[in-house]
């Protein structure tokens, strides 16, 4: 039985839920259920909470940071969901909670999985948690015509799938450095828009210059090749903008590279905001790198091939729920770091869309045979994603993608050694500057 006095008090935006042909409520009970194949089935975007009684149900997509805070009262515990630790913040101040507040003490709900929580008072159990995300691995052949053209098919079907649940004139912007990621999804889109009847015209392919970059000269290079260079638009801005200390409070992490890429995310984010007060739509290539799991695994000293190859979607959720490693308060991987990239656009009102993180996307990427098409070989695993996804875009488009070198996002708009003078802290160090923010 319900006990009245218990509480759930969520502050998500349900207006962020993205569920074609879905009702909100009907995703709730879907949630409710506990049941992994409903939830899996659920189209889109979400992040959601359902209550049965004392059982709390909370689910998300990789690409929607969901957060919690269990708080003691005497009339019954109270359970505060949000998107953000200043949002759990302001509410516990708002009731009289914040005494028992640290940002540590917030809990991530991980991707992929049902979480429940049970209000049963003190001390309460530790949640339980349901996968509803289990790709099947290396089930596709190792042909990389055939590996590639699948993987765009579903890229290609996500995108398609989101396009249709937008206006029919809606400005649709990429984040676009020319790289393998935000071009594939810049030409996938591109041919979805005109395979659905829908004019090409209202999409931009927005660049970010910090000053001499290399992304600009890469951009243009990239859509120069395939007939596309009027689709390009630069945002400069000047690197003296890159703040730590406003980056750290919109991020809420410390990681030195999610601190750099929320940084230059930042910057794109306002710099688009300048120029078109009422623009929505933003796309980007978030989760192509997990998914053909393209990292250098010589800077991680917790990495070697076998692992990377092995574990089940490591990039996307770190070692695991579960695991000594897991990080309650921030999850791991993919389903921690997301909110470099949802965090800025958020902060400048846009909505999101990571076609790379759909789960559908991800089953093609788990079933590809890393181990046989490797033989656990580093340099073998780096040179994978650009021809799965050159290939696959060729296949599905007709068009002959360019393949540069990867670089990260923030490396390519300004360069590093400037960079570095704006950002230069240790992980140590950010983490001290945040947690000051609630001193």
């Amino acid at each position: 039985m319900d006990r009245p006095l218990d509480r759930v008090v969520d502050l998500l935006d349900p207006s962020l839920n993205e569920l074609a042909g879905v009702s909100l409520d009907d995703a709730r009970r879907r949630v409710l259920s506990n049941d992994p194949v409903a939830v899996r089935s659920l189209p889109g975007s979400f992040a959601l909470v359902a209550r049965d009684g004392v059982a709390v149900r909370m689910a998300r997509s990789l690409d929607r940071p969901m957060r919690y805070f269990l708080a003691k009262r005497k009339e019954g515990p109270a359970l505060f969901v949000a998107d953000r630790i200043d949002t759990l913040h302001r509410a516990l101040e708002a009731e009289g909670l914040a005494a028992q507040f640290h940002p540590s003490y917030t809990r991530m709900v991980p991707a992929h999985h049902v979480i429940e929580v049970r209000l049963v008072g003190c001390p309460d159990p530790d949640p339980t948690y349901q996968r509803f995300v289990a790709p099947a691995k290396a089930t596709l052949p190792a042909d990389l015509d055939v590996i590639g053209r699948r993987y765009v098919e579903a890229l290609a079907a996500e995108i398609a799938l989101w396009i249709r649940g937008l206006a029919p004139d809606a400005p649709i912007g990429v984040a676009f450095s020319g790289g393998i990621d935000s071009g594939s999804v810049f030409l996938v889109t591109y041919h979805v828009l005109k395979s659905l009847g829908l004019s090409p015209a209202r999409l931009k392919a927005f660049t970010l210059d910090l000053g001499q970059g290399p992304d600009r000269g890469q951009a243009r290079a990239f859509l120069d090749a395939v007939g596309l260079g009027l689709f390009l638009e630069e945002i400069e801005a000047d690197p003296a903008s890159l703040d730590v200390d406003e980056t750290l409070r919109v991020l809420e992490d410390y990681k030195p590279l999610d601190v750099e890429c929320a940084a230059v995310g930042l910057a794109l984010c306002r710099g688009i905001r300048a120029r078109y007060p009422d623009w929505l739509h933003l796309v980007d290539g978030d989760g192509g790198d997990e998914n053909l799991k393209d990292y250098p695994i010589e800077a991680n000293p917790e990495l070697t091939i076998r692992s990377v190859v092995d574990n089940l979607m490591l990039y996307h959720e770190g070692w695991g729920v579960g695991k000594i490693k897991h990080s309650l308060t921030y999850s791991g991987g993919l389903s921690r770091s997301y909110v470099r990239t949802y965090a800025p656009a958020r902060r400048y009102g846009f909505k999101g869309f990571s076609p790379y993180t759909r789960p559908a996307v991800v089953d093609v990427a788990e079933a590809i045979p890393f181990a046989e098409l490797t033989r656990y070989d580093v340099p073998t695993l780096y040179s994978l994603k650009g021809e799965i996804v050159r290939r696959g875009v060729e296949a599905v488009t007709g068009l002959d993608m360019p393949a540069f070198p990867k670089r990260r996002f923030q490396h390519g708009a300004v360069p590093e050694s400037v960079l570095h003078q704006r950002l230069s802290g240790a992980e140590a160090t950010y983490r001290q500057r945040f947690l000051a923010l609630y001193a």
